[in-house]
This record gives structure tokens, C-alpha cells and sequence, in this order.
């Protein structure tokens, strides 16, 4: 049980709000020294392991300066600029309007967003912009509050999205325990029973979105209150 311990190191470094790098390699780390391996052999088994899926880590390190020269060059202000021109835009709705597009495209193969090339520059953004359009000037804590729905819009979207996709690394992991316990089940099967979890995920996501949208409105009188 001890060698579980990188789990608790995971945990308390995210509830201390360390940084997310900076815990999951202390926790990588303190989990193969407890196992047994020395210190050079961890750091062996990064550096391998980082080359064998460089593919899925290089993207997002080459998106990184690309999305910084954006930003540098205004788009986030183009973004609140061009959803405070919609009347009906709520920070809600924009995250409940992407966490459905991002199913749709997943399920369909299609990558589109994540968290670095689209939550961070535009999605976040943008619904900060609703809520400041319909609000005012709203609290470093909604703020916050909007970011962390926004990140919890692209993961809901992405994470229940993907089940419904054939190809994608879930449905052919599953495909592969299913076979090695000598269980009959097609890819198709699963994808088609993904159908239903997403709908739920969405419906979860709507109540989640508008449980927003009411939050900042009481944020907003309570603020006009006071003031």
C-alpha cells in the first residue's frame, strides 16, 4: 500500500494549490523511490516515457507560443469585444454553447479546443466578457469562479465526447480489457452506449451553467447593494 503513496502527494499538493507540474513529478518521484528505484532510475523512466508520446506532448508545447503571441497581439480584448456584441450572451451560456461543441467535434474525430489552445486565450475570455457586459465589473472571486467552470467545460466536453468516437484511445482501451477477460464486445457497441452518458454530461453541464449565471447575478446586486 505504500507505493500508493504518490496519491496522497497528488491530493495535498493540489489542495495546498502547488503547482500542477511541479506535484505530479514530486509524486511520480516519491512513488518510485518508495517502490524501490533510485533516483536516477526515475528520472530514466520520464525522460522515456516523454519520448515514447511525444506526439501527444509536443503539440501542446509548440501551441504554447503561439497562443502567447496571440494574446500578446489582443486576442483575448477581440474576444470580449465580439461577445459583448451579443445581447443574449451569458457566461453560462458561452461555456454550455462550448462544452457542446466540443462533444460534437470529439465524437466525431475531430480535436478541436483544450484547455492551452482554447479555454485559456478564448473560451475563459469570453465568458468573463458576458459577465461584465450583463453585470459590470464583477470580483476577482467570480472571475475565478468563470475560469474554473470554463475548465471544467472542456473537460466535461472532451472526457464524455470521446466514448462516442471509435478510434479514440478510451474506446480502444476498453476494447482491449474487454478481450483480454474473453468478453465479446465491439467498439460499436460502447461507442453507441456512450451516446447516453454525454446527454447526461451536457444536462449536468446546464445546470451547472445556469447555477452560474444566478451566482454572478447575486454577486452583481449584492455588489450594487452595498455600493
Amino acid at each position: 500500500m505504500i507505493k500508493v503513496i504518490g496519491v496522497g502527494v497528488v491530493a495535498i499538493g493540489f489542495a495546498l494549490r502547488v503547482n500542477t507540474l511541479v506535484v505530479v513529478i514530486a509524486a511520480g518521484i516519491v512513488t518510485g523511490l518508495v517502490s524501490g528505484m533510485s533516483f536516477n532510475e526515475v528520472v530514466d523512466l520520464f525522460g522515456k516515457y516523454f519520448v515514447e508520446n511525444r506526439y501527444m506532448t509536443l503539440p501542446v508545447v509548440l501551441m504554447l507560443p503561439v497562443v502567447g503571441l496571440l494574446e500578446r497581439h489582443g486576442l483575448q480584448e477581440r474576444a470580449g469585444i465580439l461577445i459583448r456584441r451579443t445581447r443574449a450572451a451569458t457566461a453560462g451560456r458561452v461555456l454550455l454553447l462550448y462544452t457542446a461543441a466540443r462533444q460534437v467535434s470529439i465524437s466525431l474525430g475531430v480535436n478541436i479546443g483544450g484547455h492551452a489552445g482554447a479555454v485559456r486565450p478564448l473560451v475563459a475570455p469570453m465568458a468573463e466578457a458576458a459577465a461584465r457586459a450583463r453585470h459590470g465589473e464583477i470580483t476577482e472571486a467570480s472571475a475565478r469562479r468563470i475560469r474554473a467552470h470554463a475548465a471544467a467545460a472542456e473537460n466535461v466536453g472532451n472526457f464524455f465526447g470521446e466514448d462516442i468516437f471509435i478510434a479514440v484511445g478510451a474506446i480502444l482501451l476498453m476494447k482491449g480489457f474487454f478481450d483480454a477477460l474473453k468478453v465479446e464486445v465491439s467498439v460499436w457497441e460502447m461507442a453507441l452506449w456512450g451516446i447516453p452518458t454525454a446527454l447526461v454530461a451536457l444536462a449536468a453541464m446546464a445546470w451547472r451553467a445556469r447555477a452560474l449565471d444566478r451566482h454572478l447575478a447575486r454577486d452583481a446586486a449584492r455588489k450594487g447593494s452595498a455600493s
